[in-house]
C-alpha cells in the first residue's frame, strides 16, 4: 500500500509484509480482552467483547494456542483476573488486576487526556496543554506502573521464543522491561491511532516523550496502518534523540465473512426495513462514528447545514442519518463535545424540519445491527476525521453497500491511502468544502457513481484482518532474526 498517497517510506521501514507464521508461539497483549466477565447466576460466564481490536483479532487466535493478556474492567472481571491463564468462549485469557486508582490515572488522565489528544492534534496549543505541577509525578508515573504490571505478566506467561504483538498506544512502556527480563521474546508494536508528529510530540512534557519512545523503540518493531503515520513516528524519535526501531506498514482490512453474517442475522431486514421508512424516498447521508472529538461530527453537522442553507431545493430530498454510539463519557471535553453536537442537531432540525421530513436522524445509541444496516442502506457515507489511524467503517461501508454508495472521506484518514483515489474529498475544518462534495456524491450519475463504488469495493477487499496479522508475525521474524527473509 506503500505510495498510493505520496508518502515516502521513511528511512527503515519496510514494505508492507506477507508470509505465513513459522509457528513460534503467539501472545497478544491489548489493554481490553477478547471476552468480557459478567455475572449470571452464580456463575460468572464469558461474553464477546466489543471493539475493532476484538473483531478483527479474535476469529483468527480463538480455538488456538495464543495466549490473550488483558487488563480487568469491571469487577466481575477483577474477581477472576488472578494472573493465570484460563479458557474462555475459545479464548485462552490472562486478565490483571490493576491498582484502581493507578488505572484511572493510566486510563484518563494519560491515555484519554493526554496521549490520544497528542496523536489527533485535539489541542489548541494557545491553552492547551497546561502540565500541572506533579503531573508526571502523578498520572504518568501511574501509567508506567500499569505498563510495568503488563509487562511482568508477559513475562511471567509467556512461553519461551514466543512472539509479542502489543496492540495500541496504551501500552508502548512495555517493552523496556521485557527487553531485559525476557531476551527471548520478541517484541511487535502496533499503533491503530495516528503517531503525533515532533511539534505535537514537542507537546508533552520533556521526561514523558523521551520515555514514551524509548519505550517504542525497545520493540523489535513497531507498525502503522499508513506510511505517514510511521514518517511522523521516525520524525519524532529523531527530533528527541531516540533511534527509531525498524517499521512497518500494514493496513487493516475488514472481515468480509463476519459482515455477511450480519447481514445474514433475522433483525437484519427489519433494521433495513426502518432505514427505508425513515428516509422516505429521500437520499440518504450515513455515518457511523463514535461521539468522539477526532471523528468531526460539528463540522459534519455544520457542513449538512451549509448544503440546506446554499440549496433550498436539496430540503424534503435527502436524510442524513447519524448512528453515533457514546465514547468516553465522563472524559470533560468528551461530554462537553457530545452536548455541543446534539445541540447543533436539535438546531438544524428546528430550522428546517417540515411534515414528514426531519433534515438529521441522530442515534446516540450503541446499535451494531442498525448501524450495518444503514451503511448497506447509504446513498453517501461521510467519514470526515480530523485525524484518524485508519478508519475501518470507510472499508466496511464499502463492502456492505449495495446502492453504489458514495464516500466522502477526509485525507486525514488513514484509510485515504488506499480509498482516496475514488472517494469524495472533505478537508476536515473546511466545512464549505465538505457540502460541495456531498453535494457531488448525491448528484454523481450512474455510471460514475458504479464507477467509484465498485473501485472502492475493490480497494476494500483488498486486505483481511489475516493478511495484517501475518504481516505483525513476519515482522516479528525478520527483525528478530535478520538473516532470515
Amino acid at each position: 500500500m506503500a505510495g498510493q498517497d505520496g508518502d515516502p517510506w521513511p528511512p527503515g521501514c519496510d514494505q508492507p509484509c506477507s508470509g505465513d507464521f513459522d509457528g513460534r508461539p503467539l501472545v497478544v497483549v491489548s489493554n481490553r480482552a477478547p471476552v468480557s466477565f459478567r455475572s449470571q447466576g452464580d456463575q460468572i460466564v464469558p461474553v464477546r467483547g466489543a471493539g475493532g481490536l476484538v473483531s478483527a483479532l479474535g476469529p483468527l487466535v480463538r480455538n488456538t494456542d495464543t495466549i490473550w493478556v488483558a487488563a480487568a474492567m469491571s469487577d466481575t472481571e477483577r474477581s477472576v483476573a488472578d494472573g493465570e491463564v484460563r479458557e474462555a468462549d475459545g479464548f485462552r485469557v490472562c486478565l490483571l488486576a490493576v491498582d484502581r486508582s493507578d488505572w484511572a490515572d493510566h486510563y484518563d488522565k494519560v491515555c484519554n487526556e493526554a496521549l490520544w489528544f497528542a496523536h489527533h492534534g485535539l489541542w489548541n496549543p494557545v491553552y492547551e496543554p497546561a502540565w500541572p505541577p506533579g503531573w508526571v509525578d502523578g498520572p504518568w508515573a501511574a501509567h508506567r506502573r500499569v505498563n510495568e504490571r503488563f509487562a511482568l505478566t508477559v513475562a511471567t506467561v509467556a512461553p519461551p521464543d514466543a512472539v509479542i504483538l502489543v496492540q495500541d498506544y496504551h501500552l508502548c512502556l512495555m517493552a523496556t522491561w521485557l527487553r531485559e527480563s525476557r531476551p527471548d521474546l520478541t517484541l511487535v508494536h502496533f499503533s491503530h491511532t495516528p503517531f503525533a508528529p515532533p511539534d505535537w510530540m514537542g507537546l508533552l512534557p520533556a521526561p514523558v516523550r523521551g520515555e514514551l519512545l524509548a519505550g517504542l523503540a525497545a520493540h523489535h518493531a513497531c507498525g502503522f496502518h499508513t506510511a505517514r503515520w510511521a514518517v511522523d513516528f521516525v520524525g519524532s524519535c529523531r527530533a528527541s534523540r531516540v533511534v527509531p526501531p525498524p517499521t512497518f506498514v500494514s493496513p487493516l482490512g475488514p472481515d468480509p465473512d463476519d459482515l455477511a453474517a450480519t447481514v445474514a442475522e433475522p433483525g437484519f431486514v427489519a433494521a433495513t426495513a426502518e432505514l427505508d421508512a425513515l428516509a422516505a424516498g429521500t437520499q440518504m447521508v450515513v455515518r457511523v462514528d463514535r461521539i468522539e472529538l477526532s471523528k468531526n461530527l460539528l463540522r459534519g453537522f455544520l457542513a449538512f447545514e451549509a448544503l440546506l442553507d446554499d440549496q433550498p431545493d436539496r430540503r424534503g430530498q435527502v436524510t442524513f442519518g447519524a448512528f453515533c454510539y457514546p465514547s468516553r463519557t465522563g472524559v470533560e471535553a468528551y461530554d462537553r463535545y457530545a452536548s455541543a453536537v446534539a445541540e447543533t442537531v436539535a438546531r438544524i432540525n428546528d430550522r428546517f424540519a417540515r411534515d414528514g421530513w426531519t433534515p438529521i436522524h441522530y442515534d446516540p445509541t450503541d446499535n451494531y445491527l442498525r448501524s450495518v444496516a444503514a451503511l448497506r442502506r447509504a446513498d453517501v457515507v461521510m467519514v470526515n476525521a480530523v485525524r484518524d489511524g485508519l478508519n475501518l467503517v470507510a472499508k466496511e461501508a464499502m463492502v456492505v453497500n449495495d446502492r453504489d454508495g458514495q464516500l466522502v472521506l477526509s485525507p486525514e484518514v488513514g484509510a485515504w491511502a488506499e480509498l482516496g483515489e475514488w472517494s469524495w474529498r472533505a478537508d476536515p475544518t473546511d466545512i464549505g468544502q465538505t457540502a460541495t462534495a456531498l453535494a457531488c456524491a448525491l448528484d454523481a450519475d450512474a455510471a460514475d457513481r458504479r464507477r467509484r463504488s465498485t473501485a472502492l469495493k475493490m480497494a476494500a477487499v483488498g486486505r483481511t484482518p489475516s493478511h495484517w496479522l501475518a504481516d505483525q508475525i513476519r515482522a516479528a521474524d525478520r527483525h528478530a532474526r535478520p538473516g532470515r527473509s
